[in-house]
C-alpha cells in the first residue's frame, strides 16, 4: 500500500505536543497531586492554552495507533500481527515498568528527599498497555473487516463521507461514554475505566476510518476548515461559560473536531516522504518511553536555579528535547541489544569494521 506520510507525522507531532504538555504540569499547584516535581514558581496562565490540547492530545494517538495497526494487517496474518504487537508494545510496556518507570521515581523521590523505594508500575505507560489490550479484544472485528473488504458496510461508509461533518456520526458513541463514565475531569486519561473505553472507541474508529478508505480523507480534506470552526467555537464555549470543563457531549464534540481537522489539515499539507520525518518516526516510539525519566531529571537540575518561569518553561523544554533525542541516538540506536526493549525492529548487526574483518577472515580461509 501507498505510504501515508501524513500519519508518520501525526504521530510525531502528538507526541512532541504530548512533551510540552507534560513539561507545563511541572509549574501547575496540583502537579505533585500526579507525582509530578512541582516548581515552586508557578504559572496558572501556562496552563491556559494546555487546555486546549488536554481533549484530543491522548485520543489523536488512539486513533493514529489504530490507523496503524490497518496497515500492519495488510502484510500480515492474524498469528504474525499478534507476534509483530507482542515484540512491539507488550516487550516495551513490560519492561518499562520494571526498568524506565521506576527510575523516575528515584528521582521523584531523591528529589523530595524521600526514602528511596522501587516498585514497578506502569506511569504513563498504561497507553501501550490499553493498546495491545485493544489488539487482541477487537482482532476478530478487524479480520472480519479485512475479509470484507468492499462489503455492503464499506460502500454505505464510503457513499456517507460525502456529506459534510458525517464523521460526527460516530461522536454518538463517544456521547454514550461520557455519559456512562461520567469522568471528572474529561482528560484523566491514564489508569481508570474512562481513559480504557474512550481509546477504544479511538482505536477502532482509527481502522475504520482507514477501511472506509479515500472518502474519508477526502472528506476531512474537504471540510477541515469547518471541523476547525466547529472546534473553535466549543473550545470558546468551554473556556468562557464553563472555566475549560464543560459538560461531557460538548467535550467530546469538540475533542473529535479537533481531531478530524487535524487529519485534515495534516493529509494537505504533510503527506510527503523526508529525510526527517524518517528519522523523527522511529525516533518518537523509544522518546515516549523514556521522556518522563528525562524531564524529572531536567526539572531536578533547572528547578533549584528558581527563574522565572518564562525562563524555566523553555528551558525546560529544551533540556527534556535535547535530552531525549541525545539519548535515543547516542544509546538507544546504536545499542542492537537494546532495541527490543524500546519498540525498535529486532536487529543485531554486525559493526562494519567487524563485519569487513570477518569478511577478509572467510577469504583467508578459502
Amino acid at each position: 500500500m501507498e505510504r501515508r506520510y501524513d500519519i508518520d507525522w501525526l504521530r510525531v507531532i502528538a507526541i512532541g505536543l504530548l512533551l510540552i504538555y507534560h513539561i507545563a504540569i511541572v509549574f501547575q499547584p496540583w502537579a505533585m497531586f500526579l507525582a509530578f516535581i512541582r516548581s515552586d514558581v508557578l504559572s496558572t496562565e501556562l496552563w491556559k492554552p494546555m487546555t486546549l490540547l488536554n481533549v484530543w492530545r491522548i485520543p489523536i494517538l488512539f486513533y493514529v495507533s489504530g490507523m496503524g495497526l490497518y496497515f500492519a494487517m495488510r502484510k500480515r496474518n492474524w498469528i504474525q500481527l499478534i507476534g509483530e504487537r507482542t515484540k512491539r508494545i507488550l516487550v516495551p510496556f513490560l519492561f518499562g515498568i520494571v526498568a524506565i518507570t521506576p527510575l523516575h521515581m528515584f528521582v521523584f523521590q531523591k528529589y523530595y528527599n524521600m526514602a528511596l523505594d522501587y516498585y514497578p508500575h506502569m506511569g504513563h505507560l498504561w497507553f501501550l498497555g490499553n493498546i495491545f489490550v485493544y489488539v487482541i479484544l477487537l482482532l476478530p472485528v478487524f479480520l472480519l473487516l479485512k475479509k470484507n473488504e468492499g462489503g455492503k458496510l464499506q460502500r454505505i461508509s464510503q457513499k456517507l463521507m460525502t456529506y459534510p461533518l458525517t464523521p460526527h456520526i460516530v461522536t454518538v458513541l463517544f456521547i454514550a461514554e461520557v455519559i456512562i463514565f461520567k469522568p471528572t475531569p474529561f482528560a484523566m486519561y491514564a489508569e481508570t475505566w474512562h481513559g480504557f473505553a474512550l481509546g477504544f472507541l479511538c482505536f477502532f474508529f482509527g481502522f475504520f476510518f482507514m477501511h472506509i478508505g479515500k472518502p474519508f480523507w477526502t472528506n476531512v480534506l474537504k471540510w477541515r476548515w469547518l471541523y476547525l470552526g466547529l472546534a473553535a467555537i466549543l473550545f470558546t464555549i468551554r473556556f468562557t461559560l464553563y472555566a475549560t470543563e464543560a459538560p461531557g457531549f460538548l467535550m467530546v464534540l469538540e475533542s473529535n473536531s479537533w481531531i478530524f481537522a487535524v487529519f485534515g489539515f495534516c493529509h494537505k499539507h504533510l503527506n510527503k516522504p523526508s529525510r526527517f520525518l524518517s528519522y523523527l518516526s522511529k525516533a518518537a516510539y523509544p522518546i515516549y518511553i523514556i521522556h518522563m525519566l528525562v524531564l524529572y531529571g531536567a526539572s531536578a537540575l533547572v528547578l533549584p536555579l528558581g527563574l522565572p518561569v518564562y525562563v524555566s518553561f523553555p528551558l525546560l523544554v529544551l533540556a527534556t528535547f535535547v535530552g531525549c533525542y541525545s539519548i535515543y541516538e547516542l544509546v538507544i540506536r546504536r545499542i542492537y541489544l537494546l532495541h527490543p526493549f524500546f519498540g525498535l525492529k529486532w536487529s543485531f548487526k554486525i559493526p562494519k569494521s567487524k563485519k569487513k574483518q570477518s569478511l577478509q577472515t572467510k577469504s583467508t580461509d578459502k
